[in-house]
């Protein structure tokens, strides 16, 4: 059992009134099993990134064969083959107007290597000015500075705000089945994004493509970013996907911007880059950005890194994660699972609304008194209650979202949607 008084400061946790953490001895597909024996189902993939499986047998011999040949080399006027192949097999995935990798460790970082990649693209061609972005309510893209500042609108970043820089916050377009005033709301954020961009003071315009993740699975339409795209390349002014999260299946197809048929100029990719097993992300940019750079202006260069860049055994666990997902595209096919679980046990439940879906992602919002968001009250209990009953399910405040790895059976999908009803029922 883990001692009650762990050393350990813990992620978005008030350490104070928190209850004592589960103790993890095992992971297998789905399932993580606790050290008093208990078989926990992982309905969001633990925080989004294992999109296989645990301990999924192919990525930890792949783990295995790698860190007996190179674990680490510094990333600066080095290289190895297994960064080299996965730049290349990313880009046979995205828009070919892609062609750029810059390697980082999570997706704050690659957040934050976007922006800065935008602003200097803009300074060096000699525009300083354009130094504001646009970003959209209720947007998370990281915690580091930056990326706190595009989505400051965020309900954590409020102590924060002196050290932030200044962005344009407009409406996000969020819909759901039903929804008739889809698109009066997208008119809306277009036509201040619109306004904004008329100023010229813009290096880039920074989304979420079709799902806000942690402002608690807020889907758009792909209309809507062909829209923006348009806006976007109308006003010259560079266009950045946040795929941290929609990345790699999520949305139904590999990335958000294949769904959407739509082309950045930047995308942000981490989470299921290495399959979930290591810290790992990238930044992917168009020549047109590169060019920017490439100059014998030594203070041209993007001066940006990490110590793990590249870092072969990530590199090579995120290679053999597309090679299964190629193999294996079962994130093809869970939209008509969920909506037919969803049709089946949820729809017209007087407790829940906003009933949507988007690839591999389900979410709805639980009814209640208190004000809809991060800190309503019923989060707390509904995972207590969810947990008992062996579902590790972690409300985003009272909106219950399911992200499962792409290994679940639809036995196992539904046994989710049936607990889902019970729980509701007996609320």
């Amino acid at each position: 059992m883990l001692n009650s008084d762990s050393p350990i400061w813990r992620p978005y946790t008030q350490m104070k009134t928190a209850a004592p953490p589960l103790n993890v001895i095992k992971g297998e597909g789905i399932w993580l099993e606790l050290d008093d024996g208990r078989r926990i189902m992982d309905c969001i993939s633990s925080w989004w990134v294992t999109i296989h499986g645990h301990a999924h047998p192919a990525i930890a011999q792949t783990l295995y064969r790698q860190a007996q040949q190179l674990e680490q080399v510094i990333f600066a006027g080095f290289t190895h083959e297994p960064a080299e192949q996965l730049a290349r097999k990313l880009l046979t995935h995205v828009p070919a107007s892609l062609t750029r990798v810059f390697f980082s460790d999570n997706g704050s970082t690659a957040v934050e290597v976007a922006l800065k990649m935008a602003y200097q693209y803009w300074h060096n061609g000699g525009e300083p000015q354009r130094s504001r972005f646009i970003s959209f309510e209720g947007g998370y893209h990281g915690d580091t500075i930056g990326a706190m500042s595009i989505g400051k609108s965020s309900p954590w970043w409020q102590a924060f705000q002196p050290l932030l820089f200044e962005t344009d916050v407009v409406p996000f377009p969020a819909t759901f089945d039903g929804d008739e005033q889809v698109e009066a709301k997208e008119s809306e954020a277009l036509d201040k994004i619109e306004f904004l961009l008329n100023q010229g003071h813009h290096a880039g315009i920074v989304i979420e493509p079709l799902i806000q993740g942690a402002a608690g699975m807020r889907m758009c339409r792909p209309q809507f970013l062909q829209a923006l795209a348009q806006l976007a390349r109308q006003f010259g002014v560079l266009l950045i996907y946040d795929e941290v999260m929609t990345g790699f299946g999520r949305t139904g197809s590999l990335f958000a911007c294949l769904k959407s048929a739509t082309a950045p100029d930047i995308i942000c990719l981490s989470k299921g880059l290495s399959g979930g097993c290591l810290p790992l992300s990238v930044t992917l940019a168009t020549d047109a950005i590169y060019e920017a750079f490439y100059s014998n202006d030594a203070t041209k260069a993007l001066y940006h890194g990490h110590t793990y860049t590249g870092n072969p055994l990530a590199c090579a666990t995120g290679l053999t994660s597309l090679e299964l997902l190629q193999q294996q595209p079962h994130f093809q096919d869970m939209e008509n699972h969920h909506r037919r679980y969803l049709v089946q046990y949820l729809q017209g439940h007087p407790k829940l609304e906003h009933l949507r879906i988007c690839g591999t992602i389900a979410a709805m919002e639980v009814k209640t008194d208190g004000t809809d968001g991060y800190f309503n009250a019923i989060a707390p209990i509904l995972k207590a209650k969810f947990l008992e009953a062996g579902f590790l399910i972690r409300p985003l405040g009272n909106t219950i979202y399911l992200m499962p790895p792409y290994c679940i059976t639809t036995d196992e999908l539904e046994s989710i949607y049936r607990v889902i009803r019970q729980i509701l029922d007996e609320l």
